[in-house]
């Protein structure tokens, strides 16, 4: 079970340079703190916790696991944010690509997470990911009746 996820979110980054990201490897260290020892990463990537394309200094890692969506960011001093997303809370997904930069928005039952300053060719891969996560996981909280 593979559950480095700097060397993920590293080779994501790799893979699309232009999106915004900032000290990968203390960020990564906070989700690695929350993850159960059941679970298993399947998919990570960096971008910024916001809704405005000229803030670059909000970088969050983004790691989705066998169980659910983790949201953490290390602070510069102390402290860190954290946000577990189950896939209970689900409600949708949007992505938005604009002229230099895409957005990918997970709207749940209590907020909406923006997710900005990420190159426009890692969309798709981050929304084919998110989407089929879901899809698999959400049949698991609805009863036999409503599929």
């Amino acid at each position: 079970m593979d559950r480095d996820v700097y060397s993920r979110v590293k080779a994501f980054k790799r893979k699309y340079p232009l999106t915004v990201a900032w000290r990968l490897k203390a960020h990564c260290k906070v989700v690695e703190g929350f993850l159960n020892p059941d679970e298993e990463v399947r998919f990570a990537f960096a971008a910024q916790k916001n809704d405005n394309p000229l803030d670059v200094i909000t970088t969050n890692v983004i790691v989705l696991t066998n169980k659910r969506i983790l949201v953490a960011s290390k602070r510069l001093m102390f402290g860190y944010f954290y946000t577990s997303i189950t896939p209970d809370m689900f409600n949708d997904l949007k992505v938005r690509m604009g002229m230099i930069w895409g957005k990918v928005i997970i709207d749940t039952v209590k907020e909406k997470v923006f997710l900005s300053n990420i190159q426009p060719g890692a969309l798709d891969e981050i929304e084919t990911q998110i989407s089929d996560y879901m899809l698999c996981e959400k049949c698991k909280y609805t009863s036999p009746g409503q599929r």
